[in-house]
């Protein structure tokens, strides 16, 4: 019994699922963190402050980690995929601010995860993932689940 909760735990708590947890954890809070942030300051510059203390987050896992990585060595396009992809967030982020700063948390976070459908969507129409109808399914769902979060009668 207990080597069979061994596996079933094993087969659950993979690594990428733990830190995909994790994130959503994190998600949770920067949108509390961030509503309350954004209260007395313009949006543009709360975004400006997270993005500073996310640049001294990342240079100090780099330095601790020794994960460093030579800026020559890494092909153009991958350059140009992780500075559409920081431009991208950027974007995002204030976007996101800026909802946060005229509506509800609990309304805008589960806009904001409207990012799971569309994720989705743009994976099989631009890098040919294949999604199970059963998939499919769970991704109507989470349309479904966020207009009903913030749909206010």
């Amino acid at each position: 019994m207990l080597r069979e909760r061994t596996a079933l735990m094993r087969d659950y708590l993979q690594p990428w699922l733990v830190w995909a947890l994790l994130s959503a954890a994190f998600a949770a809070l920067t949108a509390i963190l961030a509503k309350l942030g954004v209260a007395a300051v313009n949006p543009d510059f709360a975004t400006f402050v997270r993005t500073v203390v996310i640049v001294a987050a990342a240079a100090l896992m780099l330095f601790v980690s020794g994960s460093w990585q030579a800026p020559a060595t890494i092909p153009a396009r991958t350059w140009l995929f992780l500075v559409l992809s920081g431009l991208a967030t950027g974007a995002s982020w204030l976007c996101y601010f800026r909802a946060l700063k005229l509506g509800e948390a609990a309304r805008v976070a589960p806009i904001d995860k409207l990012s799971v459908v569309l994720v989705a969507i743009f994976a099989a129409l631009f890098l040919g993932e294949r999604l199970a109808p059963a998939n499919w399914l769970g991704v109507a769902l989470i349309f479904g689940g966020v207009l009903l979060v913030a749909w206010r009668p």
